[in-house]
């Protein structure tokens, strides 16, 4: 019977990533009106921008049962920020595509939970959803989203390196870095079955 895939839910050892909630709304803004969370954004989000973003997001899980999912932390139900894998078909040499991100707040910074939520991330795309390769990118500057990339065993080559055609002509942040991983690099870094 055809119809919309039951939206997923991942679980971790200290991690949920789920479906969007009301009540994400709230920490949600204050996550992207963070300036230093958004430090490699053009800006700050407003709560406008921020709910639609957020309606977004819920709108393609809701469709295909993944994307980038509300993270929250399994000891205390805190939200602490959005991390998963969604389509991305903006016009440049790579798309359409799925790419995979995270944005956490503050407090929950260095203590390793984005690696752990994109890991199992991650692993849903290329077990479960079979897909042949995941992306990501930032700009040139954003070391420690770039650390993550890599820790994550995705590979940069630099003649990938695009303008993103969602920032203004100009702008000193349309550059961005693009790095890759084939589900079969992904298979020999962890051991998993073919």
């Amino acid at each position: 019977m055809a119809g919309r895939p039951q939206p997923r839910r991942l679980v971790t050892q200290r991690l949920i990533l789920r479906p969007w909630q009301e009540a994400d709304r709230a920490p949600f803004r204050a996550l992207n009106g963070d300036p230093e969370v958004m430090e490699h954004f053009p800006r700050p989000l407003s709560p406008e921008r921020s709910d639609a973003i957020m309606d977004a997001w819920q709108a393609h899980v809701a469709e295909h049962g993944w994307g980038f999912w509300a993270v929250e932390r399994t000891l205390d139900g805190a939200f602490i920020g959005a991390v998963g894998i969604a389509t991305a078909t903006f016009p440049t040499h790579f798309t359409p595509t799925v790419e995979i991100g995270w944005r956490l707040l503050k407090p929950y910074w260095r203590k390793g939970y984005t690696l752990e939520a994109a890991r199992e991330s991650l692993r849903f795309g290329f077990e479960e959803l079979r897909l042949p390769e995941i992306v990501a990118f930032t700009l040139p500057a954003n070391l420690p989203s770039r650390g993550v990339m890599e820790r994550l065993g995705m590979r940069r080559d630099p003649a990938d390196d695009f303008e993103h055609p969602s920032v203004e002509a100009g702008h000193p942040m349309r550059h961005h870095v693009l790095y890759r991983l084939s589900r079969e690099a992904w298979q020999r870094g962890t051991g998993a079955g073919g």
